[in-house]
């Protein structure tokens, strides 16, 4: 992973040496001005924000397909992404429709995190509000795949009366972009995903308990109710806060569990835990790095890398994991 990190801030438009990034890394200044700017104002922040997004994605993704036992669930399964979009396509699509100095307020990035953030932090309260109704968990996996059709539905209606300068911003947003994150943006999102981690990690022994159902949880002695609502509040600021700061990225937090269950072999928590971490990670920044095409002046959409580079890699393992049982 830190083979990576060095590697992914070495790699741009710009070409810089080697040398100079490590010089610039272990606290010296580059031997050009605008290398050391490069590095630190835009490089650096991107890294940093591909390993948070990598984490946070990959183990909303593990904490959602263990709660649901479904190898298919992914962090947006509660329709958080959508809330998000939802959010930012009515600042977007709907910025015509507001005063001037809203409107620029609005559009600006802080004003699209937190349309975002609004977006999904509302459709958590309406999961968690019915998760509290209902005993069945799989009703709460439908109530999330309903609320996010509600969303797009209303999205898509917003789509079709938007110009074409307003559905190109929107777009670009749904496409993620790791840069542009300014050093109070990363802090923030740091701050986050650290909550995210720390209520995940006290979720490792319910989630081994899972394992085999909620009734062998409830008969361990676990309760059930408060440990479904810490795995759903994990990641719903994980999932949450990532949409928010980098867009709704794709791929990762179904793909990422799946490679370190079959890297690994193991279904234990404990274990996964820290793989999927490493894992996630690791592969979001080899997708970033790849995103920028070395020796090029063009970029591109991330969430377009994560799906061509890993869908391929988990049917690989997938019908490598057949062949050997086989």
């Amino acid at each position: 992973m830190l083979f990576l990190f060095v590697i992914n801030i070495s790699l741009g438009s710009v070409s810089i040496p080697m040398k100079e990034v490590f010089r610039s890394l272990t606290g010296g200044i580059a031997s050009k001005e605008t290398w050391e700017y490069i590095l630190i104002n835009y490089r650096l922040p991107k890294a940093i924000a591909a390993i948070l997004v990598g984490m946070g994605l990959s183990i909303s993704g593990l904490l959602m397909q263990t709660l649901f036992r479904n190898p298919l669930a992914g962090p947006y399964v509660l329709g958080l992404s959508s809330g998000a979009s939802l959010g930012v396509a009515t600042v977007i699509l709907g910025a015509a429709l507001l005063p001037p100095f809203l409107a620029t307020l609005l559009l600006s990035s802080y004003g699209i995190i937190l349309a975002s953030s609004l977006g999904s932090f509302t459709v958590l309260l309406a999961v968690l509000a019915v998760s509290h109704r209902l005993r069945d968990t799989m009703a709460i996996l439908i109530v999330g795949l309903m609320f996010g059709s509600l969303t797009s539905a209303i999205v898509g209606t917003l789509t079709y009366f938007s110009t074409a300068e307003q559905l190109q911003k929107f777009t670009f947003w749904s496409l993620g972009n790791l840069g542009n994150l300014s050093w109070t943006s990363i802090s923030l999102l740091t701050i986050c995903v650290a909550i995210g981690l720390l209520l995940s990690v006290f979720s490792i022994k319910p989630l081994n308990s899972l394992l085999l159902g909620e009734n062998y949880a409830k008969s361990l002695g676990l309760n059930y109710k408060k440990s479904r609502l810490i795995i759903i509040f994990a990641t719903s600021i994980l999932a949450g806060s990532i949409t928010a700061f980098a867009g709704p990225i794709a791929f990762i937090g179904l793909a990422v569990p799946h490679i370190a269950k079959l890297v690994f072999q193991t279904s234990n928590h404990t274990i996964l835990f820290w793989s999927t971490i490493l894992f996630g990670a690791i592969i979001m920044l080899i997708c970033d790095s790849i995103s920028q095409l070395p020796g090029s002046d063009l970029t591109l959409p991330i969430n377009a890398v994560t799906s061509i580079f890993g869908a391929p890699i988990v049917i690989w393992l997938l019908i490598r994991k057949r062949k050997m049982m086989g």
